[in-house]
């Protein structure tokens, strides 16, 4: 339910309830253990040729992540995830559809190992049957991180445009500290980054919700090689 307040002049439209507000803060966290930090999404390799040496260059290339590779894909399929909640054989089919839907064995790395960190996290401290259903049928079978965050959204009555923008907020501001620590950056400058995507994002999901699942597909070559070449790399902080 949305609630519209005007203070001198401004006006501010909320969203979320504020119980509803708190899960979302804590799994777009990044103290919520599910390892992103561990992750670049190719941005190492990128640092390491230099192509990527500012600021300005992270916010172009985190904003090709997510307006045209992997991160658009998780956009979209959280989307669609989110409104499937309710049907399982639709949302499994779903989830195997993202599951599968990477370009590089280290990008397929970073969604699996976050979407199963994610779901045996979430089920402890925020448990719901939604999420312990889709545990006992998934089972043993990869989860893509997307995708269960938005189950755990759906379950727990998070609306799926302040999720879905939650959800890329997280994606973009851990692509971003990955970039202060490999560059170096100071934080300043890495922040100026995170708000500069931050004025990106609501366009990009707005794309997103209305993309259907059979014009889905990426446009980002330079990404994908950039993951590619990162297996090779002499020195690695990441694992992607």
């Amino acid at each position: 339910m949305a609630r519209t307040t005007i203070i001198t002049g401004i006006i501010i439209t909320t969203m979320l309830t504020d119980a509803a507000l708190q899960p979302l803060l804590a799994w777009t966290s990044p103290s919520y253990p599910i390892g992103a930090y561990t992750y670049s999404h190719g941005l190492e390799t990128a640092v390491d040729d230099g192509r990527v040496r500012t600021a300005t260059d992270i916010v172009a290339y985190v904003e090709a992540v997510l307006s045209r590779g992997g991160g658009w894909v998780d956009a979209v399929l959280f989307a669609h995830g989110w409104r499937a909640a309710g049907d399982a054989h639709a949302f499994d089919d779903i989830a195997d559809l993202a599951a599968a839907f990477r370009g590089s064995s280290e990008t397929m790395l970073e969604s699996l190992q976050q979407g199963r960190s994610f779901l045996q996290v979430t089920m402890k401290a925020w448990p719901h049957e939604a999420l312990t259903a889709f545990a006992a049928r998934r089972g043993d079978l990869p989860v893509a991180h997307c995708t269960v965050m938005a189950l755990a959204c759906a379950a727990h009555g998070l609306p799926l445009e302040p999720a879905l923008h939650a959800y890329m907020h997280g994606m973009a501001a851990n692509l971003v500290s990955a970039g202060v620590r490999l560059i170096p950056l100071g934080q300043t400058d890495g922040q100026i980054a995170t708000a500069t995507l931050s004025r990106l994002i609501p366009g990009i999901a707005e794309r997103a919700l209305a993309t259907s699942l059979d014009d889905l597909g990426t446009a980002a070559p330079l990404l994908e090689l950039a993951s590619f070449h990162h297996e090779t790399l002499y020195t690695r902080l990441f694992r992607s």
